[in-house]
Formats: C-alpha cells, structure tokens, sequence
C-alpha cells in the first residue's frame, strides 16, 4: 500500500497578538524530507505541533498519516520510568504485528479455503503484513540496539530511571524511539541538538533511509544539507514562505542569484530614475536654447515660441508622471549583509603577537603548551564537550586565572561573546543599552537595525526579558559595531538563523583585528579557511 502523504492547507495561527502563520499551505508527500529555515519566532515550531496535531490552527486544516511521529522537547513519560519502557513502548506496534501475524496465520491454517470467513481472513492478514513490512518489525529489536548504539546510548543500562538520565540523553532516547518505530510521517524539531560529529552523521543516514514523509525545523546547515530534498524558507515575504527544491547547498545558489537579480534590478531602477530625474528638472527646459533672435524670424517668433514652450511643458509633464510611477513602485534597496565595521581601534594592532600562552593550565579544565594569536589570527578552536574550548577563551580573554605565562600587547581591547550573555542594566531597555555601551556618535554610526540582528519589536524591551539567544544576538551586534582587537567568540552560531550564520562567516573572513572562535558548528568547521586547534 502507498504511504499517506502529508498536507496542510491555509493554515492560519495566532499566538497573542501576531499572526505566527499566516495561511500556509504544503504536501509532503512519502520520500521528501522538507527543511524549515528561518529566524527565531518565523514559526518553525509552531508550524510543525499544528501539523503533528499538538496544537490547532485558527483556521485552515491539517491531514496527517494515523502513525505519525513527533520529537516532542520532553518525552511523555515520567522519571521514575526507565529505558526500558521507553524502548518497548516504540516497539510495540512491531511486535504487536508480529503476534497478530502469528494468530492469523494460525487461524488462516485452521479455516477451509471455501469457508465463508476465510477472504476476510485473508485480507486481514494481507493488511497486517503491509504495516509489518512497512514498519520492518522482524528487525525491530536488531535495529533498536543499531540505533541506541549509533546515538551514543549503546551504555546506558535499560533499567536506569529516566530521572537519572541528562537531558542531552533523555533527548537521545525520544529520537531513538522515533528511529525504531520508523512512522509514515516524522516530524523533527532541532534533531541534532545533543549530538556530537558522529550521532549527527547516524541520524542523516537514518533519516535518508526513512520511506516516509519528514519534515524537520533545524539550525543545522551541515544536517539540512545532508538530508533535504525540499526547503522552506519561514522568513516573512511578499508571497508568504518560499519553497526551494534542493538541499541546503541548492538553497544558497538560488538565494545568491536572487540577491544579484535584485541588486541589479536595482541598481538598473536608480540609473532610470536618475534619469528621469534630469529630465524633468533639467534637460526638458534646454530643448528652448534662450538665443538672440534674427530680423527674418521676428514675425513669427511668437508662434513658434508658444508652440516650442508648449512641446517643453508635455515632456516634463510625461517625464514628471514617469518619475512619479516609478519612484511608487521602485523595489527596495537590498538589505545590507552583516559586516564588521572597521574603527581606528581595531586597526591599531596590524602585526605581531596579541597574546601569547606557554605551560598554561586551569586544573581540571585546560592544558596548553603554547599557542600564540598574532594580530591577523584567524583561530578555529574544536574539541568534544568538556575540552576546554570555553576555559580557552576565558584565558585569552583576561577573565579566568590560569597557572603558567600568558602573556598580553599593552593596551589590547578584547571582545567575548560567551555562551550565556549577562548585562549589568537588566531594566534597560535593548535600544538604550546599544546607545550608552557604544556612545551616542557610533551608535548613529552604526544603527542597531541595521545589522539584523535584533528584530524592531524587540528594541524597547528591556534586556533582562530577552531570551538567552536574544540577549546573545545584542551582545554580538556591540561587537560587530565596535570590535576590538582580539575578537574572542564562543559558539557564535548558536541561536542564529542560517541566514545570519551564513553572513557572520563571511564576515569573520574579511572582519579587522584578530578572530578566534570555539564551535562544535560542522557547517562553520567543514569550510573554515583559517587555523585550527583541537582539544583534547
């Protein structure tokens, strides 16, 4: 039988106040594997609990295949159950397909081919060995240890309460559960948070390998590139959200030859208008040169006067209408990709060494030999978790104290972006903490919005109600504005659209002073141009 597909249509749904989505429409239809993108609050999630039927639309309606799956944040279930229970629970419709299976065939032996029951018999079992072979239920239990294995879990004991898993774990085990029932229709939401290089590598295989429907809400550009045959863009347009067919490299190649097309369009619109300009302000009133009338044109100047000044006032008139059409329907000017603005500060240090570290330790946390950032350095940090990245930065950074020689330029100005961004004013509001942490003359400078990195709604709030990435997102817009000489940047590419992580790299290539960032980010690692470091 062929598997269902799932649809939406026109849906409609308002949290609060705003219009989160805004009548869309989408087929997903068995073996596409449709990628949500976009800002923070474009949608994502609530798109996809209106499609799992965890929350309902305001208006429009939702079709969905009877054994759908859901990555919920939390699993349904409660701390004093344990793995176990959570792995039989995804088997049991595998299993329960095999007994029936058995009863059935049982029963089909028991039964005479002429007897009135046996077609319906029959079909019943014919049933049931589609959801069996669809669901894969003979490996069901092979494939659980597979999956538990390739998620990192292949330790963990079965009897161990689910209260005494961490939360990367407990998410580990609601994906796997979801892997093992293998349903018609999955829905993802930030599947890799919680998975080093080689779980993510798993899940993709896994993913690729499912024959139904999937539709997954992700950061994660190495994972969208790798599984995606479809994207879809939430971020707001004149059309409503765009689909791209393709994965997270076919995306950017139509986004790049978009971005030239309407640099063109309107750069072309401006040289029209320029134009146009001229020539209702200035080259319709020279078509009259004011010149020196002959004897033998005297008679009849004023005829030919009337009739030239008459000509002249029709072709500003047109040129003035044409200008006036077109200045109502020019297209926008392209939004300006964020860049690092360059000040005399962070160009003071144009060569040598900034920081320099032998035999430095934090006990427990950190063990370096030597490194040396020169003023160009362009340093990618790696390392699993618990290796010292952070620590890293904070010693660089002059904020932790650490046993050996390190070593620092007089004078140098240094930037981090931690992972969690505290400010000291939490009652202040966004816009003022940009103005009185810059000053007023780079602030203006240097608009807040125009780096889109905070959203205009968000500018008057005060910054102790933003979310972590929220708060993150400001505190990299003052970098950005004003960076420093050594620019020190931990996971920067947390709670970014991939829009924004796309122009943050781009920038740190071309960006003044020294760079040196931590990141598990495999997009941001696979085309690093710089040097790296991996702690171990």
């Amino acid at each position: 039988m062929p598997r269902p597909a799932l649809l939406a249509h026109d849906i409609v749904r308002t949290l609060g106040t705003r219009r989160v989505i805004d009548g869309i429409s989408l087929t997903a239809s068995p073996g596409h594997r449709i990628g949500l993108i976009g800002e923070n609050g474009a949608g994502k999630s609530t798109l996809l609990r209106l499609l799992a039927g965890a929350d309902e639309p305001d208006s429009g309606s939702v079709t969905r295949p009877a054994d759908l799956g859901f990555l919920h944040q939390e699993m349904p279930f409660d701390a004093a159950s344990t793995v176990a229970d959570v792995l039989a629970d995804a088997l049991r419709e595998a299993r329960d397909d095999l007994a029936e299976l058995q009863r059935l065939t049982e029963q089909l032996a028991r039964t005479p081919h002429d007897s009135p029951g046996y077609a319906a018999l029959l079909d019943a079992y014919g049933r049931r060995l589609d959801g069996a072979q669809r669901r894969e239920a003979w490996d069901a239990d092979r494939r659980a240890a597979i999956v538990l294995d390739g998620l990192g879990l292949g330790t963990v004991g079965h009897d161990r309460p689910l209260g005494s898993l961490s939360g990367g774990q407990r998410g580990r085990l609601a994906l796997a559960a979801l892997l093992v029932r293998r349903p018609s229709a999955l829905l993802l939401d930030e599947p890799t948070n919680h998975l080093d290089d080689s779980a993510a590598a798993f899940l993709e295989d896994q993913v690729r390998d499912l024959p139904g429907a999937v539709v997954v809400a992700s950061h994660d550009r190495a994972f969208l590139d790798a599984v995606c045959t479809d994207l879809i863009d939430l971020d707001p347009a004149v059309d409503g959200p765009v689909r791209y067919g393709g994965n997270y490299s076919a995306y950017l190649a139509e986004k790049s030859a978009e971005r030239e097309r309407w640099e063109r369009r309107y750069a072309e619109e401006q040289e029209e208008l320029a134009a146009l300009r001229r020539s209702a302000g200035v080259t319709a009133h020279r078509l009259a040169p004011d010149r020196e009338r002959r004897d033998n044109e005297k008679m009849g100047y004023g005829h030919r006067a009337g009739r030239v000044q008459s000509q002249i006032s029709r072709r500003v008139r047109n040129a003035t209408r044409r200008l006036a059409e077109r200045e109502r329907d020019q297209v926008g000017e392209p939004p300006r990709p964020l860049r690092f603005r360059r000040t005399a500060l962070a160009e003071q240090a144009a060569d040598g060494t900034l920081v320099s570290l032998r035999e430095v330790r934090v006990p427990g946390r950190l063990a370096i030999d030597r490194l040396e950032v020169s003023a160009t350095e362009r340093l990618l940090v790696t390392g699993g978790n618990g290796t010292g990245k952070s620590t890293l930065l904070a010693v660089l950074a002059g904020r932790l104290p650490a046993e050996g020689a390190v070593r620092r330029r007089r004078g140098l100005t240094v930037g981090l972006l931690a992972q969690d961004t505290v400010f000291d004013r939490p009652g202040r509001t966004v816009r003022d903490t940009y103005r009185l942490s810059l000053g007023a003359e780079r602030a203006e400078a240097v608009p807040l919005g125009s780096l889109g990195l905070v959203h205009e709604a968000d500018l008057d709030k005060p910054v102790g109600q933003l979310s972590v990435g929220q708060r993150r997102r400001l505190a990299l817009a003052l970098l950005v504005a004003r960076p420093p000489q050594l620019l020190l940047l931990d996971e920067p590419t947390n709670h970014l659209s991939p829009r924004l992580c796309d122009e943050l790299e781009a920038a740190l290539g071309t960006g003044p002073g020294a760079i040196v960032l931590a990141s598990h980010d495999r997009w941001l690692r696979r085309r690093w141009q710089g040097r790296e470091i991996r702690l171990r």
